[in-house]
């Protein structure tokens, strides 16, 4: 997940409140819509970034110290780190075209999205005219646990300051005051990144259910601005956390890549660009570490479809495709470095369907992971339209998708026919995993129950420790918090032998409808009782919405 606004446009986007005679700011003050974006906006910005890189940061860097808009810290970090990012891009683009359009809907929500881009998937063979389903024999379930958005802080400091003026606390910061107004805990705060005993509490947990795992992301902490957030920080912390999965886990973990996995964060350019690394490093070393999970194709394939991987799971017909969602993030500025994007970025679409086609001739069933959910609004919807197609094709061997990124505990469901959704069009569902890091509610993980005929999940149960709990900060408890099963299917009358599929969900969200309790109980477990925000009548439209639109354009 990302922080509410990208720091490289902070110091622009309050400055808006303060009279200022330079053209960006005045720019910044008339932007009040796509147009004005554009032309009174992007236009100087892009004239700014032809000087160099050095006048861009150092502009930037200038205008947030001057307006107090950060500690001078976050100022310079965050702007140092991501500004030659942007403005290469901007360099490349021109600031009244569709990509800039996209650089204003998603950096600063003045502009609606630009249509989508008509592109033909190619797929390589036709769906089989009658599909053969499998049938559920009434096995026993097996478990499989999903856990995302660790974010281990190595650098939280039990006692020092919870309620600071950075966007994450709980560290030693050189200019903070003493003593702490609110001493955080050793197992972690609200405002606050994962320390480690927490995740190494999370681990041991995850051991009493285990079979196997999923692992959406995200393993790097979110203090993006320190200048000391480098490769070889990112890489140990990477290198230490797959090391205590090995030691504390009885069985495989199979992970996908975050948009925090990279250095800076959200960096991965297309390609190794003059002046600038690529991200070929994370998928060598993921490659690496995740070696003794897969095997030695699925290491290959990490190295050469920039950290995606294919593998079926031990004793399973199941495949797991592990796709890099990162490439179709509004938030990688390397995305809007053309006028004319690639509809396949990295070849991912590519890949994942090559693997479905395989899986089908095989006669397998599919699961796909992966950090960032494509019906959020945080991907463009080019990828997201693309990947729907890929779905509407082979969501007969797709039994289920999983991800991440959001923090919170949710799903999107995907339709068949968007213009009629209904149970029946209903196709396949996203499970979006609650996160490990306090910042987003209490620490959680899922447990689901798998038929191991139709690799449907029959039950989905989140455990969760309790920060309230007065006993969490000498040991967090960890407990059973919901089934999914339990709680939402009587409100469907769901038979005993039926999965959670798109169709129970869809069903769902029209009891949601009819029956604000329920829903609020929903809205209360999407934080795990933390962070609770209250939702109106407009608020539960948008987010009921939300549900049906496995397809961000949606």
């Amino acid at each position: 997940m990302y922080l509410s606004l990208p720091w490289i446009l902070l110091p622009l986007v309050s400055a808006v409140k303060h009279p200022h005679p330079d053209d960006i700011v005045d720019g910044l003050k008339n932007a009040v819509d796509c147009d004005s974006c554009q032309a009174a906006l992007l236009a100087p910005l892009k004239g700014l970034a032809e000087l160099g890189d050095s006048a861009f940061v150092h502009t930037l860097i200038a205008t947030c110290k001057a307006f107090k808009l950060e500690d001078e810290d976050v100022c310079v970090g965050a702007i140092t780190e991501q500004g030659p990012i942007l403005g290469h891009a901007l360099r490349r683009i021109s600031p009244i075209g569709k990509t800039a359009a996209k650089l204003c809907e998603g950096l600063l929500s003045l502009c609606q999205p630009p249509p989508v881009t008509q592109y033909a998937v190619p797929l390589p063979a036709a769906a089989p005219a009658a599909p053969k389903l499998p049938v559920s024999t009434g096995k026993q379930p097996f478990q499989v646990v999903h856990f995302s958005d660790v974010h281990i802080d190595r650098q939280y400091a039990a006692g020092s300051d919870a309620n600071c003026k950075k966007p994450i606390c709980c560290r030693d910061f050189a200019d903070e005051a003493k003593p702490p107004k609110e001493p955080a805990g050793p197992f972690g705060n609200p405002n606050c990144d994962s320390p480690w005993v927490l995740a190494k509490s999370m681990l041991e947990e995850i051991s009493a259910h285990h079979t196997w795992s999923i692992f959406t992301g995200d393993v790097v902490e979110a203090a993006v601005w320190l200048v000391n957030r480098t490769y070889s920080e990112v890489t140990s912390d990477i290198e230490l956390f797959n090391k205590a999965l090995g030691a504390t886990l009885n069985g495989p973990v199979f992970p996908a890549i975050g948009n925090h996995d990279s250095a800076p964060v959200n960096n991965f350019p297309l390609d190794a660009t003059i002046g600038f690394d690529g991200a070929q490093w994370v998928f060598d070393l993921e490659s690496s570490e995740w070696a003794h999970w897969t095997n030695d194709t699925a290491a290959s394939e990490e190295r050469h479809f920039s950290g995606s991987y294919s593998v079926i799971a031990p004793g399973t017909d199941l495949r797991i495709i592990s796709i890099n969602t990162v490439y179709w993030y509004k938030q990688n500025f390397w995305l809007y470095d053309s006028d004319t994007p690639a509809p396949d970025p990295r070849g991912i679409l590519e890949f994942m369907v090559n693997q479905l086609q395989a899986a089908e001739d095989a006669g397998q069933r599919v699961w796909i992971i992966g950090h960032m959910p494509p019906g959020s609004q945080d991907v463009f919807s080019d990828q997201s339209n693309y990947y729907n197609q890929i779905l509407q094709r082979y969501h007969n061997i797709i039994a289920g998708q999983f991800f991440g990124h959001t923090h919170y505990d949710e799903f999107e469901i995907a339709y068949s026919d968007y213009e009629n959704r209904r149970a029946d069009t209903a196709m396949s569902v996203a499970w979006i995993a609650p996160a490990l890091t306090p910042r987003s509610g209490n620490p959680a993980l899922r447990v689901y129950d798998v038929d191991p005929d139709t690799y449907e999940i029959m039950d989905s149960k989140v455990y969760y420790s309790d920060m309230q709990n007065p006993e969490y900060q000498t040991k967090p408890e960890w407990k059973l918090y919901y089934s999914a099963r339990e709680e939402y299917g009587p409100l469907v009358d769901l038979a005993p032998t039926a999965p959670l599929d798109a169709r129970f969900w869809h069903e769902v969200t029209e009891a949601f409808e009819k029956n604000d309790t329920a829903f609020q109980r929903y809205n209360e477990f999407m934080t795990r009782g933390a962070h609770v925000q209250s939702c109106d009548a407009a608020c539960k439209k948008t987010t009921i919405c939300q549900m049906r639109a496995a397809r961000a354009e949606k």
